[in-house]
């Protein structure tokens, strides 16, 4: 039988601990303490998706790829299985893949701004611009100070050139982080696209 959730009072007093870890982003102390109640409870569900989710943070997109299917298998409803494998294959530019696992990520938990932001990206990419736009101005109605949504909107709207928007967008993440050189960048890209835009 499938242990779903935290065992011993004691592996969910080191699970607190290891999630207080990762909120500090301490990402490999929470592991050590996350890898060591695996041993205790392979299948349990809890500890695998605070694993995925650490080495996601780290970037071991590998082990957190491993960690999420894992999760998938033993929970087929985790959002956060689907979430973390739909941020993976959009980071692999595999659309198709992504779409299907951020879909089922925001069926699972609808309105959560972080879901909607990955799978309006990978909506667009998958060439659903329309409704990967739509989905990344949902994701920032919920969370309009997120500088990643407005940059990826941005970008989305720099890609169709609308470029008035475009600026807009980048402006807005500079007013919240002057020092963002993403939107720094983005800024001169919309102003020299622009201009050979209307130089044609």
């Amino acid at each position: 039988m499938t242990r779903k959730s935290g065992g011993s009072s004691e592996g969910e007093q080191r699970l607190r601990k290891a999630v207080d870890l990762k909120l500090k982003g301490e990402h490999t102390k929470a592991l050590l303490i996350l890898e060591m109640l695996l041993v205790e409870e392979p299948e349990n569900v809890d500890f695998l998706e605070e694993i995925a989710d650490n080495e996601l943070s780290l970037e071991q997109y590998p082990r957190a790829e491993a960690a999420a299917k894992q999760v998938i298998s033993l929970r087929p409803d985790s959002n956060r299985g689907h979430y973390i494998l739909g941020f993976i294959h959009s980071h692999k530019e595999q659309w198709d893949d992504a779409a299907k696992h951020l879909q089922e990520a925001n069926r699972l938990q609808p309105n959560n701004p972080e879901i909607l932001r990955c799978l309006g990206w990978a909506l667009f990419h998958q060439g659903l611009r329309l409704q990967g736009i739509v989905t990344l101005e949902r994701a920032l109605n919920l969370e309009s100070d997120n500088t990643f949504a407005l940059c990826d909107l941005g970008v989305a709207y720099l890609e169709i050139r609308n470029f008035s928007k475009a600026r807009a967008l980048f402006r807005r993440v500079l007013d919240l982080d002057p020092a963002d050189e993403r939107a720094k960048e983005c800024v001169h890209t919309v102003d020299r696209m622009e201009k050979k835009f209307q130089d044609q």
